[in-house]
């Protein structure tokens, strides 16, 4: 008998399926050793050698594996084929004393179909110590920076909080967008939009052909009234900027200096312009659109793309690399010509280049196991068909035919005392390519048929107002495209990061469900870029990933780079816990008085925000919540208290009375302070912007315009 282990039970089932009955295939159930979660578990004294113990989770598993092993002829290690995969291999080797007592293969896939299994028990290989050791770096580094920093944050600010090598860099980013955006200083300024008519007689006269009438009456049967709009572009041949015009003044001016001009086509420029498709999905670009198209969150989406791998359907979901197989390659074409035409295959097998650094070229990108299994073929369920249709999609497009289009500029002339330029630009879809499987946004605008020296009817002139708009606050997708952009972790440390900043408390989602830094998260993140600025600089945390992508290449040895990091951290480390006072980060004085005691009142900052408190503290233990976060609407319920905003201990956020718990009152969606129409209840608005009534048993709610 052979034995087989994977990580998880689903991939064995799976697994099984492709294997005879020689082969006995288990589960680890994932990590089986790590280091301690009660103690440092790291010998500095002895090159950082680490100190593992089983999981105790997985201790029952452990003894049931080393049963089961020691009966088999050969025990396969066929976990996956990334840096904790290749540990989780490396900890089965020692715990079951492969090499020692059992013989052991390593064997790897791509994807967890019949012919790729069967291809790697054809070419088995040993442990590669290099990516052991890069993910055993890695969990060195990371638990050196969680063990050795969170309790300085429990000592200088609040208990139970924590900092990381990527997640406090994420944090980052999201506060100073957030800045950006309250320092952001709206700037004015005009565009000059002619709504102008062809003249069909300015063409065609009396003499026309009938070809051109034709051509004509389909053309006008597209366009209302043989009218368009042109943008005013240039000024004496000069460009207009964005903001070059900045005052109604001077549109005004613009308008009075073109009154009675005559506007005259001086330029058409046709040509066709072709779109190639977009390539097929890595890690970061599965979770960006997922986010943009389902508002699936990156923990979610990983979920779905991890039960799809293990029973089959996709291949494998942490990757970087934009690699296809050739037989996935021609499959796909025989797909295309098979379901959509010759014409819709290019001609050639498109093969995609990877950019990011250090990206695991040896992988392949996401795509489906069969490229012939269509979402319909499958029974699967809801999420997991959403996410699946999207890879299958993306995966037969990007060996598509390009998409083209016929595309027209115009550039007409006003000629007055200056001479102004105004464009209007058309594209038409001739040709839908790879859009027929992965459609995308695109505007088809068509123009009259206009000719060089034509002469156009001015119908109106509009100037319009606009201002200048501040940088949006990241979303699940930027968040994790600003992070790739910048080497900040890896393919499968996006998802995690995303989530444990969210249950850490230092963002939140607003109600356009985009990230924005909490209270304590502002202060957390200014500590750290105060004292310890290598922890959260983003060319420090990007060059680490490429020491430890070093280290799985057999380029740098894992020991110096810990060594090289944490002989100046631990350094600082000491230095920062004398001079940093927690009064001065968590304690503001204020006028205010205490009512239950007299003494003043200060503001605190706790694990969950600012807040009022008693200085006379533990003696008094009054607190109040801050003005802002007091709305002014006062409780339907017991008419005494105002509603504050709140947390649950899980820091959701609720509206409740601040009389509790004398009064109970409380909601899930933000009160506007408005009453129903129709039973007097307070208005409420939902995640998803609607206005309704807060009593469930009343059906009123405000369309959205």
């Amino acid at each position: 008998m052979l034995l087989v282990i994977v990580e998880s039970p689903a991939k064995s089932k799976t697994i099984s399926k492709f294997l005879g009955p020689k082969y006995q295939v288990l589960s680890s159930y994932g990590h089986m050793r790590d280091l301690p979660e009660d103690e440092f578990g790291i010998d500095l004294k002895n090159n950082f050698k680490p100190k593992y113990i089983i999981i105790p989770r997985a201790k029952k598993n452990v003894e049931s594996l080393k049963k089961e092993s020691q009966k088999a002829e050969l025990v396969i290690l066929a976990t996956d084929q990334d840096r904790e995969g290749e540990a989780i291999a490396y900890h089965l080797i020692f715990l079951l004393n492969l090499n020692k007592d059992k013989k052991y293969q390593r064997i790897f896939f791509h994807e967890i179909t019949k012919s790729a299994i069967k291809e790697s028990l054809k070419n088995p290989r040993k442990i590669d110590i290099n990516l052991v050791n890069a993910q055993q770096a890695r969990r060195i580094l990371d638990r050196i920076v969680g063990y050795k920093l969170s309790p300085f944050l429990w000592k200088k600010v609040a208990r139970g909080l924590s900092a990381g090598r990527v997640q406090s860099v994420a944090v980052r980013f999201v506060v100073e967008r957030e800045r950006e955006i309250e320092n952001f200083i709206a700037q004015e300024y005009w565009s000059i939009v002619a709504t102008l008519l062809k003249n069909r007689a300015s063409i065609h006269g009396s003499e026309c052909e009938e070809e051109d009438e034709v051509l004509f009456a389909f053309q006008k049967s597209k366009i209302k009234n043989n009218e368009f709009e042109a943008v005013l572009v240039k000024r004496d041949g000069e460009a207009i900027p964005k903001l070059g015009i900045k005052t109604k003044e001077e549109a005004d001016g613009i308008l009075k200096d073109l009154e009675g001009a005559e506007y005259k086509v001086i330029n058409v420029e046709k040509k066709e312009i072709k779109r190639n498709p977009l390539p097929p999905f890595t890690t970061s670009t599965l979770q960006q659109t997922a986010w943009q198209k389902f508002k699936f969150p990156a923990k979610l989406t990983m979920r779905i793309a991890q039960q799809l791998y293990e029973t089959g359907k996709i291949t494998y979901h942490r990757t970087d690399s934009l690699n296809l197989s050739n037989l996935s390659l021609f499959a796909a074409k025989k797909f295309i010509v098979k379901n959509y035409g010759e014409n819709y295959w290019p001609g050639f097998l498109r093969k995609y280049k990877t950019k990011s650094k250090g990206a695991q070229e040896a992988h392949e990108a996401i795509r489906p196991a069969y490229p012939d299994k269509t979402p319909d073929k499958l029974k699967l369920d809801n999420q997991q068909i959403k996410l699946y249709d999207l890879i299958w999609r993306r995966f037969i497009a990007c060996q598509m035919a390009q998409a083209s289009f016929d595309s027209t500029v115009v550039d007409i002339e006003a000629l007055k005392s200056k001479i102004y330029t105004f464009r209007t630009t058309g594209q038409i879809l001739k040709f839908d390519g790879f859009l027929k499987v992965y459609p995308l946004k695109f505007e088809e605008k068509e123009l009259p048929v206009l000719e060089k020296e034509e002469i156009l009817e001015l119908i109106k002139l509009l100037p319009s107002q606009h201002f200048t708009q501040p940088p949006p606050r990241y979303n699940e997708a930027t968040l994790i495209k600003v992070l790739e952009e910048n080497g900040i972790g890896r393919p499968s440390t996006y998802a995690p990061t995303l989530s444990n900043i969210q249950e850490k408390n230092y963002i939140e989602k607003d109600e356009q469900r985009r990230f924005r830094p909490t209270e304590i998260g502002l202060v957390v993140n200014d500590l750290l870029v105060a004292h310890f600025p290598e922890i959260v600089d983003v060319g420090f945390t990007a060059k680490m990933e490429e020491n430890l992508d070093k280290i799985a290449n057999n380029q740098k040895e894992w020991i110096k780079v810990i060594k090289d990091f944490y002989n100046p951290f631990e350094k600082n480390l000491k230095q920062k816990y004398e001079e940093v006072s927690k009064k001065d980060i968590t304690e503001k004085p204020t006028k205010k008085t205490c009512p239950k005691c007299g003494a003043p009142l200060l503001i605190r900052l706790g694990k969950y925000g600012k807040f009022y408190a008693c200085s006379k503290f533990p003696k008094c233990r009054y607190t109040e919540s801050l003005e802002k976060n007091i709305l002014g609407i006062k409780c339907p319920k017991c008419k005494k208290g105002e509603i504050v905003e709140k947390r649950t201990k899980k820091r959701k956020i609720f509206y409740g009375c601040n009389q509790f718990p004398k009064c109970d009152f409380a909601l899930w969606d933000k009160p506007t302070g408005k009453k129903c129409q129709k039973c007097g209840s307070l208005l409420v608005q939902t995640k998803r912007e609607q206005v309704k009534c807060s009593n469930k048993e009343c059906s009123y709610k405000l369309e959205k315009k």
